[in-house]
């Protein structure tokens, strides 16, 4: 059985206070209630606060460019679709650089379980709004306040059939667990957005703004009703809820795929024979 040792990496240079340290904390922990060993997953990241997570837990790691977590990511599932893929992302790097990367893996719905810190900032370039900041809110780079609408990422999933769609708050450290169980439990691809505060950046949304605002969702919801999901999902401001908004089960990406339905990529042998004829249709 591994240990929270097992998967210490090197030392953090998140901010004293940021809302990153629970989620690496509860994540250490629930990769050892889990039983998984470091070389038995992966996580894949872009650029960013949130994006240096890998670099603070010993796995496999691939980290890549702003917003191409999933590509990455989807690229390590269909070569081994029987390792576990994670990809981690802040708001910006995920919903920002990498919002059309995450709209088609939703759409083939590819066996990736994705962990958005949203803070509703970019952290690593030091404060300028990022696709969730809340509209009106001033920053750096933004004097007048921010002029777009704030992104949902909840009623987007919702909206583009996500297969399983929830959110949780890096100050409820049981919750955040039980989400990042049920996301990795789920057979298709996962999003799940990570409430966390961002103390050097975003004065705003708080520990205390959170906790005075999220409510676990009611045991009785139903988060196959896709309606009632949608409705859910628009909920945002004196009450926001956590937990699972949204899920269906639809065939995932690998089981489409005749080449790797049965065995890995990895475990296939070449066939010479057959790439020679595939060459020889070229010339």
């Amino acid at each position: 059985m591994p240990s929270l040792d097992d998967y210490k990496g090197i030392m953090p240079a998140w901010c004293p206070g940021c809302g990153n340290f629970m989620i690496l904390k509860t994540f250490r922990e629930t990769m050892a209630e889990l039983g998984l060993a470091p070389h038995q997953f992966t996580i894949v990241s872009g650029i960013g606060q949130a994006a240096k997570f890998p670099h603070y837990i010993k796995c496999n790691t691939f980290n890549g460019l702003h917003g191409r977590s999933l590509p990455v990511a989807t690229g390590v599932k269909l070569a081994n679709h029987e390792m576990l893929v994670m990809a981690v992302a802040g708001d910006g790097d995920c919903y920002g650089e990498g919002g059309n990367h995450l709209m088609h893996t939703m759409r083939r719905n590819v066996g990736v379980k994705l962990f958005v810190h949203d803070n509703q900032v970019y952290g690593l370039t030091k404060g300028q709004a990022s696709p969730t900041t809340a509209e009106g809110t001033m920053t750096k780079n933004q004097p007048f306040g921010v002029l777009s609408e704030q992104l949902n990422p909840m009623a987007m999933a919702v909206a583009l059939d996500c297969s399983f769609v929830a959110r949780t708050f890096a100050g409820d450290a049981e919750h955040l667990k039980s989400m990042v169980k049920a996301s990795i439990a789920h057979k298709g691809f996962s999003l799940v957005d990570i409430l966390q505060p961002c103390v050097s950046f975003n004065p705003v949304n708080t520990h205390d703004w959170y906790r005075q605002r999220v409510y676990h969702i009611e045991p009785d919801y139903n988060p196959e009703d896709r309606v009632a999901a949608f409705a859910k999902a628009l909920e945002w401001g004196d009450r926001i809820p956590i937990g699972i908004i949204y899920r269906n089960n639809r065939p995932t990406m690998e089981e489409r795929i005749p080449v790797i339905e049965s065995t890995p990529l990895i475990r296939q042998r070449p066939d010479p024979a057959r790439i020679q004829a595939s060459l020889k249709k070229l010339f």
